[in-house]
């Protein structure tokens, strides 16, 4: 498809995303920051973990993006005790005909919440590993491939709360975006108040796109158009992050571990989702710097000097963005 009609495509299919972000807004006060990172997770098929203080919103937010949707919803509470086989379904044994079936679990849905995610035992965050990267369970001796679109939107809260785990590197690598949510503002809050503070029931949101749309979007997503320059500018910040002293010599003892290539994937593709959300045809340097905290918060490893001084990822990223050269 060329330039032109790749333009005149998304002009075409993009409209459904303000029309979802307004339904949302029905029910969500402010956070259209966590909003829009939502919308990039569905139009590029990658998982969101979102990570605040109980109370701002988190379950919130993708229960109403599911409300959204013409699309399977589950919700999956984790706690200490909860088993893999909660989660993926098990082999049931019929006495009649003296056979095992598998019983899927609630993980055979589209959207997936998984709610308080670092509360999980390893054997779970395990579990889920697989379905999140392979897209597919294994029961039994068989695989059994997960409904398309697939998304986990997994919340946690600060890993200094009590009874919460630390997520393995690995899995949180499968994450698209980290996202933090912080507190409301004040004219937010009046807001808030005014909707929630009642005993009767809230206003849902109401379905605006099936997976058929998303599933078309994602097409022309992947034909947004990347100039060599930005991803030249995409690959830079990403090895910037494991060689920092190329940019800044006092980053060097705060980085215990740079971004993996899949960072560098993953902010390409969010680039072109962005690009998409605004009915552009193309990715921008701009849609890179916005995106990448989101997407290398949760890829780079601080150092134990880092952690004593109490500077976090997001200030390193910040460093990192602004000494890297902007195309």
């Amino acid at each position: 498809m060329d330039h032109e009609a790749l333009s005149a495509a998304v002009e075409k299919n993009f409209t459904w995303i303000e029309q979802l972000k307004k339904e949302m807004g029905r029910v969500l006060v402010g956070q259209a920051e966590l909003v829009d990172r939502l919308v990039i997770g569905l139009l590029t098929n990658g998982h969101i973990l979102l990570e605040g203080v109980p109370g701002l919103a988190k379950t919130l937010a993708i229960k109403s993006l599911a409300g959204c949707m013409q699309a399977d919803f589950s919700r999956l509470q984790f706690t200490p005790d909860l088993l893999p086989a909660d989660l993926l379904g098990t082999m049931i044994y019929s006495p009649e005909s003296g056979t095992f079936s598998a019983k899927l679990g609630p993980i055979f849905s589209n959207l997936i919440l998984a709610d308080e995610i670092n509360r999980a035992p390893a054997k779970v965050q395990s579990a889920l590993l697989e379905a999140m990267q392979e897209r597919q369970v294994t029961i039994g001796d068989t695989s059994h491939p997960l409904p398309d679109p697939f998304l986990v939107l997994a919340t946690q809260n600060p890993i200094d709360q009590e009874g919460t785990y630390t997520l393995p590197e690995a899995q949180l690598d499968r994450f698209l975006f980290k996202v933090t949510v912080d507190y409301p503002s004040k004219q937010e809050e009046l807001t808030i108040l005014d909707r929630m503070a009642t005993s009767g029931s809230i206003a849902e949101t109401k379905q605006v796109v099936d997976t058929a749309t998303v599933s078309l979007c994602r097409k022309l997503v992947n034909q947004v158009y990347i100039d060599p320059a930005v991803r030249e500018y995409i690959v830079e910040l990403v090895h910037n992050t494991r060689t920092p002293a190329n940019i800044d010599a006092s980053l060097v003892p705060l980085i215990r571990a740079g971004a993996s290539p899949r960072a560098t994937i993953n902010l390409a593709l969010a680039a072109k989702a962005r690009a998409f959300t605004q009915g552009r045809a193309f990715a921008t340097p701009q849609d890179v710097k916005d995106l990448a905290p989101d997407v290398l918060r949760h890829r780079i490893l601080p150092s134990y000097e880092a952690e004593a001084e109490e500077i976090s990822t997001d200030t390193i990223v910040e460093r990192i963005l602004q000494k890297t050269i902007v195309p």
